[in-house]
């Protein structure tokens, strides 16, 4: 659960995660462009592979290569942990 809030910590992840979810299945021109279009966010194509590395290592973004392109897909998965533990926790009966 760590790395999940590790990558979630980063603004930029953030963006990348919200355009993954609004457009799922991207490459990482469409993801830069997005970014830079939407959020003004100029960053390099590196930077953004740097993210997207992160976001996998947590779980939170899947890869499929097709040829030579790569797209990513979000994994929504990893969340379920947190989500119960802190919004579905069942509430302990009086004693």
């Amino acid at each position: 659960m760590s790395d999940v809030f590790k990558a979630l910590v980063d603004p930029t992840r953030r963006k990348i995660l919200d355009e993954l979810s609004e457009k799922d299945g991207q490459s990482l021109f469409e993801i830069c462009a997005r970014l830079a279009m939407k959020y003004q966010l100029a960053s390099s194509r590196q930077a953004i592979s740097q993210h997207l590395d992160v976001l996998e290592a947590a779980g939170l973004v899947e890869t499929r290569r097709e040829g030579r392109y790569k797209f990513h897909f979000i994994n929504t998965a990893p969340l379920e942990p947190i989500v119960d533990r802190w919004l579905r926790r069942i509430p302990k009966e009086p004693e």
